[in-house]
This record gives structure tokens, C-alpha cells and sequence, in this order.
């Protein structure tokens, strides 16, 4: 095991102690370590040492129980008590007054600046003014300013690591909040394609059905075809339905694919069963797109004719398809009374393929036909590279 990992894991560790137990831990060790000569060196000959010393030492090491909430107040009774030990003669010499260097660590680290400020030139300032010999002022300065830099430094540090943290903490807050409007708009965008899926399944099942008693009498072949038009259009829905509800599922299997603009034809076929006669074509050079687009033309047409079925009253609906160099236009047109007032020309449907477009940065236009009597959505999609 390396040094750096183990000095590691221990700081760790200490970190997670309460912080009074650690000062109170702390002072214990520099009172032995200061009371150590007092039992390793000799006294002069029939005069132990005297008892001053004693108490100088403990009065300068039991401030740090409390260095953090005074770091100030600790530091100047530890200079205090540490100046009055040369009082007496009869003490044993301490080679490091390790409560002044603990303390003035703990002002840099957690004092303002100017509290740190002061507190190191009155250390210093002290240190010269009180100490006879030159080379123990020197050596004092120089633990003392040592000291002072270890705190900040440490202080820095632990700034840099609170701002990573913070940092770190924000970033998580960021990928959560994108990931719920994430969770938000794939839960929109299925909402709307299951609106899409149940309107056109259920408008075609429902105006199926009510002509159904009708042909019934007249014409059974054409009854035989509607019937076949309605299991068709619930087949279809189910099986739409159920792949969007497994998306749901974390543990969906393979999921079958979405529909694409190859299945517009399929679905103007499935529209004639409803007894409205509808066209398909496309011009222009068709080619790959990404799979969002072709979902949305595929919707939109689909949304489109089935408000046809729902409210139109028409007989022939026109589904064009056009190429261009950077854009897809889907055009749906019919002959029924597009002008007319219950055409929800506002419904949810008509709101769902604005929205589609809007995603892709394209446009919808809806409303009555230019050229005649009817109802008109125009939409324009941009092209995308297909991935």
C-alpha cells in the first residue's frame, strides 16, 4: 500500500469523527508531547522541576479542545501562557511549542483576513520583541509563518473541493431536471400518438358500424367489406397500441417498428373501407430521413384524414406527398364542407399536428381549400440526414 493512499483514507476517516472528540484528542497528545522533557530530562541535582512548568504547559495546550470556535481567542491565551514559562528557571527547555504552530493553523484556516492578518503580525511582532536569543526569534518566525501557510493552503483546498462538490451537486441537479423533461416529452409525444392511434381507429370502426345496418339490406358484398374494414382498422389499433405500451416497460423485448411514409399507401387503402374514396401520391426524389420525420408525416396525414371520417362529411380526400431539396410537404385535401362551423378546425387533433411540426422546426397550415370547396393541412417538415 502506497504512502499517499494510506495518509488518504486516514484523513478520511478522521474527517468523519465528531470534531470535539478530535480537539480533545489533539490536546491530549500535545500535552504529552510538551510534558515529555519534564520526564526525560534531568532536573538540577536534589530540585525536581517546578511545578510552574506544569502548569504553563497545560494552560497553553487545553485551549485547542476549543480552536475552532475561538481559533482567536485560543491563540492568544496559548502565546500568553507559553510567554510566562521562561518566569521561573527551574523548568526543563521545550525544543517546539506545538500549541502556538496548532493554533496560528487553525486562525489561517478558519479566521476572516483581517482577524489572520493581525493575529500573525502580533505573533510575529511578539516573537521578536520577547525572545532574547536572535536564532530561537529566527526559528520561531519561520514555524510560525510556516504554519500560517499550512493553514491556508489547506484552507484553499478545501474551498477547491466544497466548489467541486457544489459543482458536482449542480451538474446532478442539471442531468435530473433534463432527464424528468426528457421523461416529459416522451411521454407528450406517445400521448399524442395514442390519441392518433385510438381517434382514426375508432372513427373508422364507429362510421363503419353505422353504415353497416345499411348495406346489410342493400348490399351484402359491401356489408361483407365493411365488417372486414372494421376488424381490420381494431387489428391495427391493438397492434399499435401494444407496441407503444411495451415502450413503456422497462423490460420491453424487441419492439416492432414505428410506422414510415412507405405505410401511407396501406393506410389511404384502409380509409376507402370507410366509404371515402382517397388518393395517394408522391413526387419528387424521395430519400432517407431520420425516423422521427417519417413517424410525423405518417401521423399527420393519418390525424388529417381522420378528422376527414369524424367531421368532413366528404367523399374523396387527396393525400400528396413532396419532395423538395430541404423539405418534406404532406398535403391532405378533401371536398367536404371544410368552411363549415362544426369542423374543429381548433381540435385536439388539428393543436397535435401543429405540435409535430412545430418539434421539427416545420410549419402546418389549416384551413379551407384555396381552389374550391373543402378543407385543406398543409405541413412542412425540414429534411433531416438520415443516422
Amino acid at each position: 500500500m502506497s504512502v499517499l493512499p494510506f495518509f488518504t483514507s486516514v484523513r478520511a476517516r478522521l474527517r468523519s469523527l465528531p470534531p470535539l472528540l478530535v480537539d480533545t484528542a489533539l490536546t491530549v497528545l500535545v500535552m504529552v508531547v510538551e510534558l515529555w522533557p519534564f520526564f526525560t530530562r534531568d532536573s538540577p541535582p536534589g530540585t525536581p522541576w517546578h511545578w510552574w512548568g506544569y502548569v504553563v504547559v497545560i494552560a497553553s495546550a487545553l485551549p485547542l479542545a476549543w480552536r475552532r470556535r475561538m481559533p482567536a481567542v485560543m491563540l492568544l491565551i496559548s502565546l500568553i501562557a507559553t510567554a510566562c514559562y521562561d518566569i521561573v528557571d527551574n523548568v526543563p527547555p521545550q525544543p517546539i511549542w506545538y500549541s502556538g504552530l496548532i493554533a496560528m493553523y487553525t486562525v489561517a484556516l478558519h479566521s476572516p483576513r483581517p482577524t489572520r492578518v493581525i493575529m500573525l503580525v502580533a505573533t510575529l511582532s511578539g516573537g521578536i520583541l520577547l525572545v532574547g536569543s536572535s536564532e530561537t526569534a529566527l526559528r520561531g518566525i519561520v514555524l510560525f509563518l510556516a504554519a500560517y501557510a499550512i493553514g491556508r493552503a489547506s484552507a484553499t483546498s478545501r474551498a477547491y473541493a466544497a466548489a467541486l462538490e457544489e459543482r458536482a451537486a449542480t451538474l446532478e441537479h442539471e442531468r435530473k431536471v433534463e432527464a424528468e423533461r426528457a421523461a416529459e416529452r416522451e411521454r407528450a409525444r406517445i400521448a399524442r400518438d395514442m390519441h392518433d392511434i385510438l381517434a382514426h381507429a375508432v372513427s373508422l370502426m364507429v362510421v363503419q358500424a353505422e353504415a353497416g345496418p345499411v348495406v346489410v339490406r342493400s348490399n351484402p358484398a359491401r356489408a361483407e367489406a365493411t365488417f372486414d374494414a372494421i376488424a381490420s382498422a381494431g387489428r391495427d389499433a391493438m397492434v399499435q397500441l401494444r407496441r407503444m405500451l411495451s415502450a413503456l416497460k422497462d423490460d420491453a423485448g424487441p419492439r416492432a417498428p414505428q410506422p414510415t411514409i412507405g405505410d401511407l399507401a396501406r393506410l389511404s387503402d384502409q380509409m376507402a373501407g370507410a366509404g371515402l374514396d382517397v388518393t395517394y401520391s408522391a413526387s419528387g426524389r424521395p430519400r432517407p430521413v431520420l425516423p422521427d420525420v417519417e413517424v410525423a408525416a405518417y401521423r399527420v396525414a393519418q390525424e388529417a384524414l381522420t378528422n376527414i371520417v369524424k367531421h368532413a362529411g366528404a367523399t374523396q380526400a387527396d393525400v400528396r406527398l413532396l419532395w423538395q431539396d430541404d423539405m418534406l410537404v404532406i398535403s391532405v385535401t378533401d371536398d367536404g364542407r371544410g368552411s363549415d362551423s362544426s369542423f374543429p378546425a381548433s381540435g385536439n387533433g388539428l393543436i397535435g399536428i401543429r405540435e409535430r411540426a412545430a418539434a421539427f422546426g416545420g410549419s402546418a397550415t389549416i384551413g379551407p381549400r384555396p381552389d374550391g370547396p373543402g378543407f385543406q393541412v398543409l405541413v412542412r417538415l425540414p429534411l433531416g440526414v438520415a443516422a
